[in-house]
């Protein structure tokens, strides 16, 4: 019997590396650290992301039908910070901008994800696989000293959760990537998604039912599945958030709030700037 399940495992390892041929090609040139063991010192392992990125490539290709703007503003290496608006319900958005990344610049965006992700049965380790990291400062100092791309979404769970009459419109900003950018010295790319704001329209939020599972809430969607809305994501030329500071200004509340309101003014413009050049809800 050990025999026969040694030779299914063999030839299923065999399968998937050839169904996984063109992801795994692409993750050749994809920096990934490997801790000694086939993962990052994070989780992060290259067969886990080449499977979502086979099935999360379909969508962003066929479903949402995705087109970028300004991707040549992502460094194509080094520490960076991307910054970008949140919406949708469910985090669609994260993961067409993880995609399209990957896709266009060859780079695994390290997505930050809110406390109780990390927590949440199978869908924190399969994030974990793919990249997907915990906000602590301990993390982000470690990823950023070693060059990684990290996708930071400011508005946090209240923008993902904002109604539908509130789409495109910013909700409360954190700063903390205003204060890693200054700390770490490292540019921050503002992001700005088009179309993922009208793909779930929220009727409501089940907050005590959400809080038996350790979670903010449990959406209540209009749509059991996203709209297949257009996506356009438009990526801004990176602010050096650092000019003419020290690391130690990190430490000042008031400089570190100016550096989050130019992240969040560009972000803002670049919001403004994709609503008048998309042509429908579709298209």
């Amino acid at each position: 019997m050990s025999e026969l399940l040694s030779t299914a495992r063999q030839w299923s390892h065999r399968w998937l590396q050839r169904l996984l041929t063109p992801e795994l090609e692409l993750l050749r040139f994809a920096a990934i650290q490997d801790a000694g063991h086939g993962y990052d010192l994070f989780g992060l392992e290259p067969r886990h992301v080449a499977v979502m990125l086979a099935l999360l490539g379909r969508i962003h290709e066929h479903y949402f039908r995705v087109t970028a703007h300004g991707v040549e503003n992502i460094p194509a290496r080094g520490p960076a910070i991307l910054a970008s608006n949140h919406s949708g319900t469910l985090p669609f958005d994260a993961t067409m901008i993880w995609t399209d990344v990957l896709l266009r610049r060859g780079r695994i965006a390290r997505a930050v994800a809110d406390y109780f992700v990390a927590g949440m049965p199978f869908v924190g380790t399969l994030f974990a696989r793919c990249g997907v990291v915990g906000g602590t400062p301990g993390n982000l100092r470690v990823l950023l000293e070693s060059g990684e791309l990290v996708m930071l979404f400011p508005e946090g769970v209240p923008g993902i959760s904002k109604p539908i009459w509130k789409r495109y419109q910013l909700q409360e900003w954190r700063e903390g990537h205003a204060e890693l950018a200054l700390r770490h010295r490292v540019p921050v790319v503002p992001v700005a998604v088009i179309g993922a704001e009208e793909q779930m329209p929220l009727l409501g939020r089940l907050e005590t039912l959400g809080s038996w599972i350790g979670v903010p809430h449990i959406p209540v969607p209009l749509t059991p599945i996203p709209l297949p809305v257009r996506y356009h994501i438009h990526y801004g030329e990176p602010l050096v958030l650092h000019e003419g500071l020290e690391p130690e200004d990190a430490d000042d509340p008031d400089v570190v709030k100016r550096a989050s309101s130019r992240v969040r003014e560009a972000v803002q413009e670049l919001i403004a700037r994709g609503l008048r050049q998309r042509q429908g809800l579709f298209r």
